[in-house]
């Protein structure tokens, strides 16, 4: 696993854990957070999947398949 893989699985764990603990310092109502959390939910998720499943942005396959056919 490399480092930063390593980062952003303790971030993704911390980051919840800290936003959890400021609702009950803070006394936010949790309904509210929901509501808030689940409004962001899609449109954040689908800024990482488009960030972190990028794969060279298509060229991989490409390329590998080019290289499979020059070898024969």
């Amino acid at each position: 696993m490399s480092k930063k893989h390593a980062l952003i699985m303790v971030a993704c764990c911390l980051i919840p854990i800290a936003g959890f603990a400021l609702v009950s310092l803070l006394n936010i109502p949790l309904k509210s957070v929901f509501l808030f959390a689940m409004i962001l939910l899609c449109p954040v998720s689908h800024i990482l999947m488009m960030k972190f499943m990028a794969h060279g942005d298509g060229h991989q396959h490409g390329e590998a398949k080019d290289h499979a056919h020059a070898d024969r």
